[in-house]
């Protein structure tokens, strides 16, 4: 209820009206059954902009701190995700993330959109990094259609540590869906699972134009953050 609340009647036609935000392919998203949606992360933004311009519900993972925080904020925070129906996701990999994978391979058995960014985290400096496997690996269990998307300029508006986002037109454009039928049942090969990432990484960096970087987009905030010597 919060999420079409939102969408249709508080925060939707806000936005539309401040940002403006145009959108390529939407032809592409089907208008019933099951795909990934598999986008860039340019900007925390990220997340009211593609369910904006998508008709249908998208269920989106969502970073586990934004679940877990304390005080005020934490429980405005903790609250307003789970209104909206998002999945919270452990990011540190492997079996941390099995939770959140399996609760999307429950929103793609009953036929809906599902949302998450290959990269894990958004981009540090506005260039596309290496993807995490674990989309390929809901994309083969599932047996589902992955439309790339490209966010455009939503780092411009509101970039990591921006609260309030200014105001600049953005975009969304989405590509054809990838069919990856031809893995079916190789979702625990390591190799099958790192094809399909770059397969789809290609794509989006095709798509969204970004400069393409082959390292976690988490590893390169690290370096970013330790102290030069």
């Amino acid at each position: 209820m919060l999420y079409w609340f939102l969408k249709h009647l508080a925060l939707g036609p806000l936005l539309r009206v401040l940002y403006r935000p145009w959108v390529e392919g939407l032809e592409h998203i089907p208008t019933d059954g099951p795909a990934i949606l598999a986008s860039n992360h340019l900007s925390f933004s990220d997340s009211f902009f593609l369910p904006l311009v998508v008709p249908r519900r998208i269920t989106f993972v969502a970073k586990e701190e934004y679940f877990t925080g304390t005080g005020l904020k934490g429980r405005f925070s903790a609250g307003f995700f789970r209104g909206v129906g998002q999945i919270p996701m452990n990011r540190s990999g492997g079996t941390a993330s099995d939770a959140a994978l399996n609760a999307g391979l429950e929103v793609l058995r009953r036929g809906e959109l599902f949302g998450i960014y290959p990269e894990g985290t958004r981009s540090p400096d506005g260039r596309l990094y290496r993807g995490r496997t674990g989309v390929a690996r809901l994309a083969l269990k599932a047996g589902v259609p992955v439309l790339p998307v490209a966010m455009v300029d939503t780092e411009k508006i509101q970039p990591p540590g921006k609260v309030i986002p200014k105001i600049a037109r953005v975009g969304v454009k989405i590509g054809p869906p990838l069919d990856f039928s031809r893995y079916a049942g190789l979702e625990d090969d390591r190799f099958v699972l790192r094809s399909v990432t770059d397969e789809l990484m290609y794509e989006l960096m095709q798509l969204s134009g970004q400069e393409y970087v082959d390292m976690y987009a988490s590893a390169a905030k690290e370096a970013q953050a330790r102290p030069s010597t």
